[in-house]
């Protein structure tokens, strides 16, 4: 389905707001699983368009979840604590 935007552009899918927690979801999962081939092999229409819905999916997750669960080794500070215990393993 199209729909147009407040910018009068062309937008595909439904509007991520319209969407229930399972289909946004679903979206999320098919996005992202297709992301891949669209960098490698898509048109710059297609990644724009790619990138645009991928925003928008994201943006309304982080809407709904903003308490969401943080994995401590995704932060900053966890990603240094990882690099500090393998720079002091030794390589063989």
């Amino acid at each position: 389905m199209n729909e147009h935007d407040e910018r009068g552009n062309t937008m595909t899918g439904v509007d991520p707001g319209r969407l229930d927690d399972q289909q946004l979801m679903k979206e999320l999962e098919t996005i992202h699983r297709t992301r891949h081939d669209t960098l490698l092999y898509g048109s710059n229409d297609a990644l724009r368009a790619h990138n645009e819905r991928m925003a928008q999916l994201e943006g309304e997750y982080l809407r709904r979840n903003p308490r969401r669960t943080v994995a401590s080794g995704r932060t900053r500070e966890g990603a240094r604590e990882r690099g500090c215990g393998e720079s002091a393993t030794p390589r063989t």
